[in-house]
């Protein structure tokens, strides 16, 4: 039987590769997924540990990966590390979109430049990715972009996280546009939209918050998160790369300028 999926001798281009913390956060899972499948992975991330823990899981599985360090909010760099992997690989067949980081606050609170760097990071990331790998995808005839936004792009999470929800909204709109505008020229734009999850970094926050907040109950604050989802439980990063696994595959090649909510139906229920 034809294994479904595959990626074989793919090049991928994924940014946020490694994990902040210990465990299976979405990037080093989507990148040793992805690798499991037979692509080739260039990863990107800011930690250059992070990245490298992802290179050495799939060294060892006998996958291939190179990565790299760098912000992907800075355009020079951004073309430096494109143009880093052209030049071990020859090609980009797939872009992950994948860094991402949120911050609270509502328009009164918040600083300025915390406002602009939510928007750096979460959607400029992903227009300066785009703009340096669309045309080498297009000379190619074809790829696939997936952008990892989130659920909060399309409801009210009952937090105060403006700047977040209006650029992972802004992420998927973003993505929708430039689908129909590259759909002509064999090129896919689709987002996966996480709900709750739990990740590293999801843990690193719970941690932080128990210690700034005396008396905070740690669990409590994981269960209350749990409990919030229709399924029970959230989900991991694993749920987000076997979905992103899906969009960047062969078996989606009808399906562009759309979302997979991956949020065990929170979506779908009336409570927060």
């Amino acid at each position: 039987m034809q294994r479904m999926f595959k990626l074989t001798d793919k090049v991928v281009f994924l940014t946020g590769c490694g994990s902040q913390a210990e465990g299976w956060g979405n990037g080093k899972s989507i990148a040793v997924l992805f690798a499991r499948q037979g692509a080739k992975v260039f990863g990107v991330d800011i930690n250059e540990a992070a990245a490298a823990e992802t290179r050495g899981i799939i060294e060892s599985e006998g996958g291939t990966c190179v990565t790299t360090t760098g912000s992907v909010t800075d355009s020079v760099r951004v073309n430096a590390m494109v143009a880093e992997c052209m030049a071990r690989f020859g090609r980009i067949d797939v872009l992950v979109n994948n860094v991402g980081a949120s911050a609270p606050g509502d328009p009164a609170t918040m600083e300025e430049s915390l406002w602009d760097e939510q928007l750096d990071v979460n959607l400029k990331s992903a227009f300066l990715c785009c703009k340096a790998v669309l045309p080498i995808m297009e000379k190619q005839g074809k790829g696939a972009v997936v952008s990892i936004a989130s659920t909060a792009g399309i409801r009210n999470t009952g937090k105060p996280q403006a700047a977040y929800a209006a650029a992972k909204a802004g992420l998927i709109q973003f993505s929708k546009v430039t689908a129909v505008d590259y759909a002509r020229r064999g090129i896919r734009l689709n987002c996966v939209l996480p709900g709750l999850m739990n990740t590293p970094l999801v843990q690193k926050v719970a941690r932080q918050f128990a210690s700034e907040n005396a008396g905070a109950d740690l669990e409590a604050f994981v269960a209350r998160r749990h409990n919030q989802v229709p399924m029970g439980h959230m989900g991991e990063g694993w749920d987000v790369a076997h979905a992103a696994l899906f969009l960047a595959s062969d078996e989606a090649k009808y399906i562009t300028a759309t979302e997979i909510l991956v949020d065990g139906g929170l979506c779908a229920a009336v409570r927060n």
